[in-house]
């Protein structure tokens, strides 16, 4: 483990690495999407090989997952609240209301992981970090308003796409309170991941297409891409949580919503407003706060 005059920065350089990589999820997704991937089936395929991936890792630096009943049950969990439910509904919202608005959602979760960590004192009262979640906050509702005001996305998927970060923030707490005594963040990365991708095969029993889409090398690229992504995004996630704390390892979404729009919109041709700009400007100040109130405390 890094010395402690050091453990700021590096924390700092994962969430802001981190972050960039899960933004470029959504932007994957819409073009998977584009040529003829399934969300839920490019979503199982990429996180079946993305644990492989993570498995073989593991071994080869003799870090293995434990196949314990209480870590299984900790894989399930894990991939349910982290995995499953909210890339599930992210990947499937994205074709409804534009990888943007999708990436952008990803920056609800700090609130509601720090509200949850005080309520289970997890968290000290840090006036700084709460007022950098509120100003984010406030940015995160100026864009769910500007989304719905627009009129041109499903109600229904809008509230999925907000659901997600819900999602995100029990996924990030579970982990930090049940963190399996003795493991090591790598070992315990696969397990999730491929827990998330278990959970998705009954899904096939009810209709929903999880059939791979193997033609042509686009289709194949993006997935590789997507499998890779998972694996590093994963393996770092671990690594973070265990470095600097669940509601520091919240801001990751941040860093996620400000990369995905920003791709969304230059690289897509997205659509942007006003109303986005002004989330981004709050989410930015936000994560600034969050992490200076951060720093104070380590110092204190």
């Amino acid at each position: 483990m890094p010395g402690s005059q050091f453990r700021p920065v590096l924390a700092l350089s994962l969430l802001l690495t981190i972050g960039a990589l899960m933004g470029l999820t959504s932007i994957l997704v819409k073009l998977a999407g584009n040529v003829g991937w399934s969300a839920m089936a490019y979503l199982l395929w990429s996180l079946l090989g993305g644990g492989l991936l993570l498995l073989l890792f593991t071994w080869i630096r003799g870090e293995r997952p434990g196949i314990s009943p209480g870590l299984l049950g900790y894989y399930l969990a894990s991939g349910l609240l982290s995995i499953a439910v909210p890339n599930g509904l992210l990947f499937s919202s994205i074709g409804h209301v534009g990888a943007g608005f999708a990436s952008m959602c990803l920056a609800f979760p700090p609130l509601i992981t720090y509200l949850l960590a005080l309520a289970l004192r997890m968290e000290g009262l840090s006036r700084i970090r709460l007022l950098g979640i509120c100003i984010g906050l406030a940015g995160s509702l100026l864009l769910a308003l500007g989304k719905l005001n627009a009129g041109d996305s499903p109600l229904l998927w809008v509230l999925a796409a907000l659901c997600v970060p819900v999602f995100l923030a029990l996924g990030n707490i579970y982990r930090a309170r049940y963190w399996p005594k003795g493991a090591s963040p790598l070992s315990l990365a696969p397990g999730m991941l491929l827990g998330g991708a278990l959970l998705l095969v009954p899904l096939g029993l009810f209709g929903v297409d999880l059939a791979p889409r193997l033609e042509g090398t686009a289709a194949v690229g993006l997935l590789a891409l997507q499998m890779l992504l998972f694996a590093a995004v994963y393996a770092l996630f671990f690594v973070l949580q265990n470095l600097a704390g669940t509601v520091f390892l919240s801001q990751i979404g941040s860093v996620a919503a400000i990369t995905g729009a920003a791709i969304a919109i230059g690289l897509l041709g997205e659509q942007g407003s006003l109303s986005m700009l002004l989330a981004a400007l709050c989410i930015i100040g936000g994560v600034l706060l969050v992490a200076w109130g951060g720093a104070k405390e380590a110092q204190a």
